[in-house]
């Protein structure tokens, strides 16, 4: 099983599942064609797609289109079902930064075919997170930027404040679907400005005060 880790604590948490939105950016949703959602558009990735901050995304032979998608993660620290938008906040342990690298090909076939997304996002090495910072040593403002750059070159560029579903919002309506428990994440959704990368190319992802990540494509 995989664990977060939690910048400047002793405190551990094993990651059950991760919960990721789709569509959370007005602008990300228009450049992939697709309408802007009235409620979060979720899927999951499981807890063995998790790499940390320096190790390497293997490209996947059976795909010729991966794309990067760089995002603020949250930390579950308690179970909740059916939560209130209080509770929902209150749920909300710790932030992290997370890449969802999605293999657009395979993703835009199956969508044709009408049927699920998994394969397009569920592969080893398809979330790449960093460490933690405590929302008790830290308050999330929605100021933050949030961005991404490969080789260098700035792809993704924005601030948190931007999402269509914020924070507690997201968890309020995921707990009414399903139980979110103790180290589950939340991947919240990419901001415009994903792309295609190749083997070799080095990605860089920050959210201001929340944290970093680095890795490459091998």
């Amino acid at each position: 099983m995989k664990t977060v880790i939690i910048r400047n604590s002793t405190l551990q948490f094993t990651v059950g599942k991760i919960v990721c939105v789709g569509r959370n950016y007005a602008e990300h949703a228009k450049e992939l064609g697709n309408e802007i959602p009235e409620k979060p558009v979720l899927f999951l990735k499981p807890s063995s797609a998790i790499i940390y901050s320096g190790a390497k995304i293997i490209y996947p032979a059976f795909s010729k289109d991966m794309h990067h998608e760089i995002e603020l993660v949250l930390l579950i620290g308690k179970t909740v079902k059916n939560a209130s938008i209080t509770e929902a906040e209150d749920a909300i342990t710790g932030y992290g930064v997370g890449l969802d690298m999605t293999l657009r090909d395979i993703q835009n076939d199956l969508k044709k075919k009408g049927h699920p997304w998994t394969i397009a996002k569920c592969f080893d090495n398809s979330a790449v997170v960093s460490d933690f910072v405590l929302k008790s040593d830290y308050k999330l403002s929605l100021d933050e930027e949030i961005s991404l750059s490969v080789n260098g070159l700035v792809r993704q560029k924005e601030k948190l404040n931007r999402m269509l579903f914020h924070p507690a919002e997201i968890v309020e309506y995921i707990s009414s679907l399903m139980t979110l428990e103790e180290g589950d994440l939340v991947f919240t959704g990419t901001p415009a400005g994903v792309g295609k990368v190749q083997v070799g190319d080095r990605l860089a992802g920050e959210i201001q005060n929340i944290g970093k990540l680095e890795t490459a494509v091998n």
